[in-house]
């Protein structure tokens, strides 16, 4: 069979010796979560087969079980060249949900906790020559909670604003071929202002470490240094060619460590927060961004190609958008490729949903993941701020939620100082770079009354105030959700869930939308907005597209609507 997603999956760290290990593998339900204190490691004949990376639940995985799956067994053998054990041999995971572990030949490799980010061992040891076996054990406990599960479902089956589980692996499994001496990890931080790129990498050993950058073919600059275990240098670039909001323009940047080769790529971009104003290079620039929740018919959490990564961004680009709200997920590195490539903005999230906020143990189960998110897209210019939390309401243990907000804020900071932070999208503010409240107001006179009054005093309404323990004394601010207009293409309106009570006409559809819209571009104060959503997923029938990515409406009118100036922009 063809491999599916076939992509290197990760095109800022890319490397020419890997071996992709997507496709058929042997697969086992484990309902009890005992298959690990029987035979599974030794057992020759396994029950079922599963298409890798779709989790089982979807259709192309082959199986579509919707039922919850507290834990699953994969296993694949793949050979091994007496010269691939020269160097080091690692095995990568992008993503797999829950808590998941690798055995090669038998032996443990490792363990990782986290449904989102990705994992890698160094296998070399525990490999041979020739027919080697690695078998991947994740346990899912969608209960949990100390589990954040985004939007998946702790229902039996999707409803509402909660969809269909993903269990096991979501994302490509493969096999890297380093040196023994490598390159670990790097940082790239752009200075637009200076033209120039300052380059910070993790090493394993020491040698000669080279970095030369290039645009379209161009040399740029280059430097070259002594290092071990640590190289910090910066490359002045000969040309100035700014990353900018639908022009990606994107340098080439080619590392080097002794035998080592890196591919990688950056953006030379800027931000800067002014009054309420957002820059970008300088220019005030007004977020027309949609909410993307990354799902799928047919794969649930996994595009069934690259292909269809591109293609969400298009669609949203079409409609007039110039961003997202990446919501409730990490999505993956070639989906955030393209966001660089295409110029499109985006607010990194995290699956917040499903944490008990009052537990004082819910911050060792979010912020590992949370940190490796921050280093993983770290280097991504279309990533213009960070939102781990999304509406984290209130109850009895709001004291330790709040201490939990502050502390991934101010680790979020620590980590990242050129992006600002929303500590938690929609409410309850505690400590917060922006300002932002969700508004599903489906009344265009009174949603208007509230933001016009706004603009003229720069005080927002009493209930802003009153849901956050910080207060809101000015500054920038956005709708970071509104809309979620209710239009369902087979009239369904009993099984379609949406906000409010959905327009009867096309033309009553787009007065809403128009007006709802018209008054955060027309508002002085008003930096960007965020409408709810691209697509429709599954029940949830508020979307600029059907769940299959079909137009309900002429695009155009949507597009019209939505790239016009903003008065913050004038």
């Amino acid at each position: 069979m063809a491999i599916p997603r076939p992509e290197f999956p990760n095109p800022q760290f890319e490397r020419k010796d890997w071996l992709n290990l997507n496709g058929e593998w042997d697969f086992e339900f484990d309902f009890g979560v005992s298959l690990g204190q029987a035979d599974i490691l030794e057992r020759e004949n396994w029950s079922n087969k599963i298409t890798v990376p779709f989790c089982p639940e979807s259709e192309l995985s082959g199986l579509g079980h919707k039922d919850f799956i507290p834990s699953v067994w994969y296993r694949r053998s793949f050979d091994i060249a007496a010269s691939q054990l020269e160097g080091r041999v690692f095995i990568h995971v992008g993503a797999a949900d829950y808590f998941t572990t690798v055995y090669i030949n038998g032996e443990k490799a490792g363990s990782h906790k986290g449904g989102y980010t990705p994992f890698s061992f160094d296998i070399t040891s525990l490999l041979h020559e020739g027919s080697n076996t690695v078998i991947i054990n994740s346990v899912d406990n969608i209960q949990s909670p100390l589990q954040p599960l985004g939007k998946q479902s702790r229902l039996l089956y999707s409803h509402g604003c909660e969809y269909t589980r993903t269990t096991g692996i979501w994302q490509t499994v493969w096999l890297e071929f380093t040196p023994v001496n490598y390159i670990k990890n790097f940082r790239l931080t752009p200075d637009a202002q200076n033209g120039s790129v300052i380059i910070s990498a993790e090493l394993c050993g020491k040698g000669k470490f080279s970095a030369a950058a290039s645009f379209e073919g161009r040399p740029e600059g280059c430097i070259e240094k002594t290092a071990d275990s640590y190289v910090n240098a910066e490359i002045k670039l000969s040309e100035t060619h700014l990353w900018q909001p639908g022009e990606g323009l994107l340098y080439d940047l080619e590392l080097k460590f002794g035998d080592d080769t890196v591919k990688t790529y950056f953006g030379l971009r800027d931000i800067a927060i002014d009054g309420y104003k957002f820059l970008i290079n300088g220019k005030s620039v007004f977020q027309r961004t949609v909410l993307d929740q990354g799902f799928y018919p047919d794969g649930i959490y996994t595009a069934p190609s690259e292909e269809a990564l591109i293609r969400d961004i298009e669609l949203s680009m079409a409609a007039g958008f110039n961003g997202a709200r990446l919501h409730q997920k990490v999505f993956e590195p070639v989906f955030l490729y393209h966001c660089d490539r295409l110029g499109y903005l985006v607010w990194g999230e995290y699956p917040n949903w499903g944490l008990d906020y009052s537990n004082p143990a819910a911050t060792d189960a979010m912020l590992p993941e949370w940190t490796e998110e921050l280093e993983r897209d770290y280097n991504h210019p279309s990533i213009i701020g960070w939102c781990p939390f999304n509406e984290t309401w209130d109850f009895d243990g709001r004291k330790q939620r709040d201490e939990l907000l502050a502390t991934i804020y101010k680790m979020t900071k620590a980590l990242d100082k050129t992006r600002p932070c929303i500590d938690t999208s929609g409410n309850y503010h505690v400590i917060t770079d922006i300002w932002d409240i969700h508004d599903y107001d489906q009344n265009v006179e009174s949603f208007r009354g509230k933001y016009d009054e706004f603009d003229r005093t720069g005080k927002l309404l009493d209930r802003v105030n009153e849901r956050c323990d910080a207060q809101y004394e000015g500054g920038i601010f956005f709708i970071s959700e509104y809309g979620g207009i209710r239009w369902s293409v087979n009239d369904d309106e009993k099984s379609a869930w949406g906000y409010g009570t959905g327009p009867k006409t096309e033309e009553e559809f787009f007065e809403r939308y128009k007006g709802l819209t018209d008054t955060l571009l027309d508002n002085s104060r008003m930096f960007g907005f965020c409408y709810t959503q691209l697509t429709d997923v599954e029940q949830e029938q508020n979307g600029i597209y059907t769940y299959y990515r079909e137009p309900k409406f002429d695009i155009e009118k949507y597009r019209a609507i939505n790239s016009r100036k903003a008065k913050i922009e004038e």
